[in-house]
């Protein structure tokens, strides 16, 4: 099934559109003279950012959405079918972080996690897809991350999540693959985006110093959010499945592809990175 190749005036919600990913996603749709619909639940993120669209010359139509709350985006679905009549492109992008061990991170952080990361995409989907399946046509696009395809030590709230949007979206874009819509599954490695720095972390008090060594870690090698941008326009052309963003998720998916072992001991080295308990700092 071929993929969209223009995207003049082809309708694109995204939501998560305040910063980061979200944000070059919209610009770049933009830059194809798109029909932009976005969303965040940061009203002042979002309210620059559209001004920041609309300065380009394009349709932009701007709601305030807390995608964990399902009676809102099913009312966000109904407005933006009523301006717009319709969507070609869908984009679940919306995502909250949670870091620690298991055993330091409470339930209602589970809780919470899943209802925007995991929720907040199958809400997306239950209140945009059937319009498409009833068009026989557009595209349906989940962030998910590396961490979706790979583990990552002290990240099993965040990874739980995004293993479940990539078995989620696989199983889709079989299901829908009849009815023309394609789905396709970004999986960003490390990109520079406020995302680790605004996670609710659960660190015991020797090792919170890694917190920041992790931030300014993704702040200094991080890949910039338009790298994850053009992966998705990409994938939309190409109508592409999986789509790992970065070396470093590349590399990681294929070693677990080919050594369990070594993928373990590439587990331990970061845990012992990321949480040991550095000297002189408490």
């Amino acid at each position: 099934m071929p993929g969209i190749k223009d995207f003049k005036n082809k309708v694109v919600v995204i939501t998560g559109a305040a910063s980061g990913i979200g944000k070059a996603t919209a610009k770049a749709f933009a830059r194809e003279g798109a029909d932009l619909v976005i969303a965040d639940n940061n009203a002042q993120g979002l309210e620059e950012t559209a001004k920041e669209l609309h300065a380009t010359g394009v349709r932009v139509l701007a709601k305030q959405l807390d995608v964990s709350n399902r009676k809102q985006v099913d009312s966000f679905a109904g407005v933006v079918m009523n301006e717009r009549g319709h969507v070609d492109i869908l984009i679940n992008n919306a995502g909250v972080g949670v870091g620690g061990p298991l055993l330091d991170t409470s339930i209602e952080d589970y809780e919470w996690i899943f209802s925007i990361n995991y929720w907040g995409v199958l809400y997306g989907l239950k209140a945009f897809l059937p319009h498409m399946v009833s068009r026989k046509y557009g595209r349906v696009v989940n962030i998910a991350s590396g961490a979706g395809l790979c583990s990552i030590p002290a990240m099993s709230a965040y990874c739980s999540t995004k293993f479940a949007v990539v078995g989620l979206s696989e199983t889709l874009r079989s299901e829908v693959r009849k009815f023309g819509i394609g789905v396709s599954t970004i999986c960003p490695g490390i990109i520079n985006t406020n995302i680790v720095a605004q996670s609710r972390m659960h660190l015991q008090e020797g090792i919170r110093a890694n917190h920041k060594r992790l931030v300014n870690f993704y702040r200094k090698f991080g890949w910039p959010p338009e790298r994850v941008a053009k992966a998705i326009l990409s994938a939309v052309r190409r109508n592409r499945s999986i789509v790992p963003v970065g070396p470093e998720a590349w590399a990681q998916w294929f070693t677990k592809r080919i050594s369990q072992k070594f993928f373990d001991a590439m587990n331990e080295s970061s845990s012992r990175f990321f949480m040991s308990e550095k000297k002189g700092e408490k």
